[in-house]
């Protein structure tokens, strides 16, 4: 998108909006307290100004990001936690590369070799290919989506 119409008809110049949203998601910060630091470096912006700012440019922001992502190690580490939702017991499978980002997470009610190749297939769809080396704990499912969907990788159940 062209960046001059992406910012048609705000009063603020750019780098403000963009300084903005980018205060928001990186800190977790309020849009009152992004008002508050605003102030302090004499920019008065409303509250409201940049929660819509945030509305309307974070996502398209998370989308360039994605767009000119370089992409993830070779080793993932994937563990699953056991997550509560309106009293029901569900299961959050998570990988994270050897850098610490995360790859990506998935939401599951149940937690046996179905779940782990489901998510197996969801995890290696995103990343285009195949990770050179799995870490995992010992839970059998993921032997069985290992061999199942990437035998060729490295399983490691060691840590």
């Amino acid at each position: 998108m062209n960046s001059t119409k992406m910012y048609k008809r705000h009063r603020f110049p750019p780098e403000i909006i963009q300084y903005a949203v980018w205060l928001y998601h990186r800190f977790n910060l309020s849009h009152r307290g992004i008002e508050d630091l605003m102030s302090q470096r004499g920019i008065e912006v409303s509250y409201e100004a940049i929660r819509l700012w945030c509305n309307k440019f974070g996502a398209k922001y998370a989308q360039r990001l994605r767009r000119n992502h370089q992409g993830y190690g070779d080793t993932f580490f994937i563990d699953e936690v056991f997550v509560k939702i309106q009293g029901r017991q569900h299961y959050l499978w998570r990988a994270v590369d050897q850098d610490g980002e995360v790859v990506d997470v998935f939401l599951q009610k149940r937690r046996d070799g179905k779940a782990a190749k489901r998510f197996f297939k969801w995890l290696l769809k995103k990343h285009r290919g195949e990770p050179r080396r799995i870490v995992t704990d010992k839970l059998g499912s993921y032997g069985v989506a290992h061999r199942e969907l990437i035998p060729e990788s490295i399983h490691d159940t060691s840590q």
